[in-house]
């Protein structure tokens, strides 16, 4: 499945923090968050696992594997069921990838 870009299907996930699905199968899904400065996404854990690169901005990531500020560029694994939350230390845009799907994040 190939999709182009769309400017729109973004949706509020948290106050400050709207994400768009790009493109999922049977077993993954990739999505794009962006954080204006000052969101938090709270602490949450999911049975999914998640992977993500930081795109542009700066965010502190937070919970069970301890506190880090990421830069662009960087990068992420959380197994299923870790507690972890970020907040944007700066606007920020992430790829957020999840396997299997998150069916909480398919487009609507």
């Amino acid at each position: 499945m190939i999709y182009q870009p769309d400017p729109s299907n973004y949706r509020e996930l948290h106050p400050g923090v709207t994400i768009k699905t790009l493109t999922y199968g049977e077993k993954s899904l990739i999505s794009e968050l962006h954080l204006k400065k000052g969101a938090i996404i709270p602490p949450h854990q999911h049975p999914e696992e998640q992977s993500g690169y930081l795109v542009q901005g700066s965010v502190r990531f937070f919970g069970d594997e301890g506190e880090i500020i990421l830069e662009p560029e960087s990068s992420w694994n959380f197994k299923g069921g870790v507690i972890h939350g970020v907040e944007a230390e700066k606007d920020s845009v992430i790829i957020g990838f999840y396997s299997p799907i998150r069916k909480d994040f398919l487009p609507l």
